[in-house]
């Protein structure tokens, strides 16, 4: 008898645990659908203003098309022969970069529309809702990165018509492209963080100044040897340039390959950089959140 009224609690115990155990489970995956479905909702609305205004997207668009008229036709053959390429060689070479090129100057657009948003009192607004915390900035980076595959498109038509292709099979060419996407996930984190930091648009232009030493000490127009001795181990360590290298190898665009430790790890590196920068500005970008409605 004792054994037996022995174990009767401890079975209780345990079915009580267990049924606390799952109940906390569904309400966490509960939890997280909610704010998934939050999160796409905010989404939704961003993309319903950039659909209505389509400025923005000509705006980021701008400089990289420009880039590839002056680089792919106007300085194409001057900038090949320096490498020892002819000038439809330094296209393949030049077009990785100009994807990676749109990617950073992302961080501009995002900023602003952040804000702006923080402005206007959109922020606050969404703060009296009955929606995750999370789901604005979740949102905001979910409809950057649709709007950032829209851009990628435009630019991968862009680079057909002037002779750019693939070499190694669609199944490459969609990773590289992934690790594009990876980059402006990363990117717009960096964005969100600057512009819940920031006072205003024009205090955002001048933190969007700061892309363009990021983008151009970089492998985006020449490789890591046709730069000063100094400045090469910052060029082949910029996060731009893993995802360029990386895009390079999976396109097989085999131009001006460097013999640098990042060169010849660029496909894991193009994967670290962002998840690192992720790691950090996601955190700081909701701590940044939280204290600004306090």
């Amino acid at each position: 008898m004792r054994t037996l009224e022995g174990r009767a609690p401890a079975r209780v115990v345990e079915a009580v645990e267990v049924e606390r155990s799952g109940s906390w489970t569904r309400e966490v995956v509960v939890g997280l659908g909610w704010a998934v479905a939050d999160a796409v909702v905010v989404a939704r609305r961003y993309l319903t203003h950039l659909v209505r205004r389509p400025g923005e997207i000509v705006g980021t668009l701008m400089i990289p098309v420009m880039a590839v008229l002056l680089f792919g036709f106007v300085f194409g053959e001057a900038m090949g022969a320096a490498m020892g390429v002819d000038s439809v060689d330094y296209r393949d070479f030049l077009m990785p970069g100009l994807f990676a090129l749109t990617m950073a100057f992302g961080i501009g657009n995002t900023t602003i529309a952040v804000v702006t948003d923080v402005g206007r009192g959109v922020v606050d607004r969404f703060r009296t809702l009955p929606m995750a915390p999370s789901a604005l900035l979740v949102g905001r980076g979910m409809a950057d990165v649709v709007a950032a595959l829209v851009d990628l498109s435009v630019l991968v038509v862009m680079g057909l018509l002037i002779g750019w292709r693939w070499h190694l099979g669609p199944w490459a060419a969609l990773a590289g492209l992934g690790l594009l996407l990876l980059l402006r996930m990363a990117f717009t984190w960096i964005g969100i963080f600057l512009g819940l930091l920031v006072r205003g648009p024009e205090a955002a232009m001048k933190f969007f100044s700061l892309v363009f030493p990021l983008a151009m000490v970089a492998e985006t127009f020449v490789p890591a040897r046709m730069v000063p001795g100094w400045l090469a181990p910052v060029v082949e360590w910029n996060p731009l340039s893993a995802t360029v290298l990386a895009c390079r190898e999976l396109f097989g665009n085999s131009v001006a390959v460097g013999d640098s430790w990042v060169a010849q790890h660029a496909i894991p590196m193009a994967v670290v950089w962002p998840v690192v920068l992720l790691a950090v500005f996601v955190p700081l970008s909701l701590w940044r959140y939280r204290r600004a409605g306090r």
